[in-house]
């Protein structure tokens, strides 16, 4: 859109070759996901890099031009993709982003606001400030008091989290807290602040994969110092939402009994020996469940969240966002000493702040960062809290009859009951059903041993993707670690009849491959 005349086409016409190029690629494709596995996708793309030959043609000494470099690499780059939109692409936390989103996150791109200050991004930091007051609000934080930033997700939501709960301990360290079946960048966020010695302690979970509160008390119980406990609302495995009122009694608890012993040793006469949060810190990782606010029917799944000292959502969930469009969130407006920038005077200066010149530089890890709160807004306005939350019900009542056709089927196994959107199961090949005894009775036994399941519906899954006929995701469940399958329904336009037929395609494939079919999952050009 900038340079010398003739450099650079209309913006809409380039729309118009993309929006083309976007309907070539997924008529190619056929389906959910490329068909070929890796190495199909891989000499695909490398052709229409122009690296097949050599990879130094990626960069050519005259370009190929504008559109037809656009039209070439898109329609590669949607043969090439796991369509979210697609019924039987259910195997992640991917969802079919909604065109109004999208189309908003265009006029972000071609306008390419920086939210590092109010000089680059006018509108979009008030955009921001009021997106994030209205989800502190539906959380249950005071919009008024709240304070809050956009992020990549809710692996850097979660190192905020912990990074404030350390300021808030006024210590290098502080002990993190975290369940068995937490997401593994709360790991990763302790090892980057160095709040993994001690280690961080994973507390066990239950028969549905939520906290034990009697085990987290009993650990907190034997800790003397400050803690940040990270509790879950959304298992990335079983969509499982950890009981949030009774940890943030057991982090109050923690708070009040060193509180004591804080006062206790202070002078007659001093004052308090400070505030509750540098003793003990809440951080739930809502990334997955969050979604479920905007819900007035499953909406008291997440009761207690208002409790914690700071959330993360991510709206590229069950939101139905391009991707990134995550969210943190605190209930005060404090606590981010880490992030202030005293000597940045060309991006923020006190002067300018008081003229009103708001910069949102001392609100985010980063620096130069999109105004991915635009589309978030734009849907908002569109949808309301009602349409969202239809959406949430539709993907919700789609797992229940995913849970139910899998209970009702012999060859079907649950792992756990439905709480958000995710069923986790496995395939058990069928019992003999001639006379008893003999080779047939032999060869079901071991084909139903542990180590033949985990294989089994492992070969499932990936037979299935190198077909591309279905995306459905593997996970390992229960104390023996067994491989299972996982679908993860975000796509509210999808039916009942869709989810049968995605369930069929395992039982198909299962029946095949325990047959005595060759090995699933090898690669063919």
């Amino acid at each position: 859109m900038t340079g010398p005349p003739g450099s650079d086409p209309d913006l809409t016409e380039l729309v118009d070759v993309v929006l083309a190029a976007l309907a070539d690629g997924r008529r190619r494709r056929g389906g959910p996901l490329p068909a070929g596995g890796p190495g199909r996708v891989r000499a695909d793309v490398r052709d229409a890099l122009g690296a097949s030959l050599d990879r130094a043609m990626v960069i050519p000494a005259i370009g190929d031009g504008p559109a037809v470099a656009l039209a070439r690499l898109t329609g590669a780059l949607a043969a090439g993709s796991a369509d979210p939109a697609d019924p039987r692409c259910a195997a992640h936390l991917h969802c079919p982003p909604l065109a109004v989103a999208v189309a908003a996150d265009l006029a972000v791109s071609a306008l390419n606001p920086s939210l590092d200050s109010w000089d680059q991004a006018p509108a979009a930091t008030t955009i921001e400030t009021e997106v994030i007051a209205a989800l502190a609000r539906l959380v249950g934080f005071d919009p008024a008091l709240a304070a809050g930033t956009i992020t990549t997700g809710g692996t850097e939501s979660n190192l905020m989290g912990l990074l404030l709960a350390r300021d808030a301990a006024r210590r290098p360290t502080i002990r993190v807290f975290r369940s068995a079946a937490a997401h593994l960048s709360v790991d990763r966020a302790a090892a980057v602040l160095g709040l993994d010695d001690p280690p961080v302690l994973a507390v066990p979970t239950d028969e549905r994969d939520r906290m034990r509160v009697d085990l987290l008390r009993r650990a907190l119980a034997e800790h003397a110092g400050p803690a940040v406990v990270v509790a879950t609302a959304g298992t990335t495995d079983a969509g499982a939402v950890d009981p949030l009122p009774e940890i943030a009694a057991a982090v109050e608890e923690h708070r009040l009994r060193l509180c004591g012993q804080a006062r206790a040793h202070l002078p007659n006469g001093a004052g308090p020996a400070g505030h509750p949060a540098a003793f003990g810190w809440l951080h739930v990782d809502a990334a997955y469940g969050g979604g479920v606010l905007f819900s007035k029917r499953l909406d008291g799944l997440l009761a207690g969240i208002a409790q914690a000292d700071s959330v993360a959502l991510d709206l590229h969930k069950l939101g139905w966002q391009p991707i990134p469009a995550g969210v943190f969130l605190t209930p005060r407006p404090d606590g981010w000493p880490s992030l202030r920038a005293p000597d940045a005077e060309y991006l923020r200066s006190d002067d300018d702040e008081a003229a009103g010149f708001t910069s949102l530089l001392d609100r985010s890890l980063r620096t130069t960062r999109r105004a991915d709160s635009f589309p978030i807004a734009v849907t908002l306005r569109a949808l309301g809290r009602d349409g969202l939350g239809a959406r949430v019900d539709a993907c919700h009542e789609l797992a229940r009859h995913a849970e139910r056709t899998i209970r009702a089927e012999p060859r079907l196994e649950l792992a756990h009951p439905v709480t958000l959107t995710t069923v986790v199961f496995r395939y058990r090949p069928p019992a003999p059903t001639g006379p008893g005894g003999g080779r047939e009775s032999e060869r079901h036994r071991e084909s139903a041993s542990p180590a033949a399941l985990d294989t089994l519906n492992a070969g499932i899954r990936r037979a299935l993707l190198v077909d591309g006929r279905a995306v459905v995701g593997r996970t390992r469940v229960g104390p023996d670690r067994a491989i299972h399958l996982k679908l993860t329904l975000l796509n509210p336009e999808a039916t009942p009849a869709d989810v049968d037929a995605l369930i069929g395609l395992v039982l198909a494939t299962g029946d095949r491959l325990s047959a005595g079919d060759a090995p699933a999952g090898r690669a063919s050009r």
